[in-house]
Formats: structure tokens, sequence, C-alpha cells
């Protein structure tokens, strides 16, 4: 039981994470910072790359929460245990979205003329996201016991 409620918190806490500051961005310290989410990065991208936002929108909101509530479907016996496979490919392609905003942070540091800081709501996103990885592991394991 205490699965299946850590699986449904996800589906609480990924929205949060969504709207949650993952960085601090500005061109130079002296013109202050602007805070930077999911959404609001979607936002950005959905005007200037429709096919970078259609990719990101899929690894960061979609890939995630399709995955939990697949993982909640198993967990209450209301999806065959077959579907995992694919769901453990979901929590892939979602955790390449918190490697892509990593690189970007990194990239960004490297170029000396902006300023960024990371919030937290990047830790929040990625427990998710690690958490939803795990979850997904304790499932297959209580699965194959009870196959046994």
């Amino acid at each position: 039981m205490t699965l299946r409620l850590l699986t449904l918190s996800l589906l609480i806490l990924y929205p949060i994470a969504w709207f949650a500051p993952l960085m601090r961005a500005g061109l130079l310290p002296i013109f202050g910072l602007s805070e930077i989410s999911v959404i609001t990065g979607l936002q950005s991208l959905w005007g200037s790359d429709v096919i970078l936002a259609l990719t990101v929108t899929a690894f960061a909101i979609f890939a995630p929460y399709f995955k939990t509530i697949g993982l909640a479907l198993v967990q209450w016996g209301l999806l065959d245990t077959r579907a995992q496979p694919v769901l453990h490919v979901l929590g892939k392609l979602a955790m390449a979205d918190v490697f892509l905003i990593a690189l970007y942070i990194t990239l960004a540091k490297g170029i000396g003329y902006a300023t960024i800081e990371t919030a937290w709501g990047l830790y929040l996103f990625t427990g998710c996201i690690l958490a939803s990885i795990v979850l997904s592991l304790l499932t297959a394991h209580q699965v194959s016991q009870q196959d046994d």
C-alpha cells in the first residue's frame, strides 16, 4: 500500500515541479535574474522552435506523467504487468530531460556572460524522476515475487 501511495503522490508532485523554478538566469548579475520553470521554458520554446518544444513537452511532461499513471495502474492490478518494459522506456525518456537541463546550465556557466543559479524546482523535478525509477524497480520486484 505504501508503494501505491508514493506513486500516487508523484501525480501531485509532478505538476508542482513543472511550475517550480528550475533555475534563475540573467545576462549579467547586475541585470537581475529571471526564474525559469519547465512551463516558462516551454512557453519560450513554442515561440521560437516548435519541433524542440514538442520534444521537450514529450520528455518533461508526458513521459514522466504517463509512466506514473501506468505504474499506478500496474500496482492496482488495472494494467497487465507486461506493460512494465514500456513504462521503463518512458522513465528513460523523462530522465533525458533532466540531463538536458543540466547540460544547458553547464554550458551557460561556461560562457561567462550569463549568471545561472539552480533553484529548488530542479531538485524537485529530478527527485520526482528518480523516485519514479525507484518505484518502478520496487514494483517490478513485487510483481516478480507474486509470480513465484
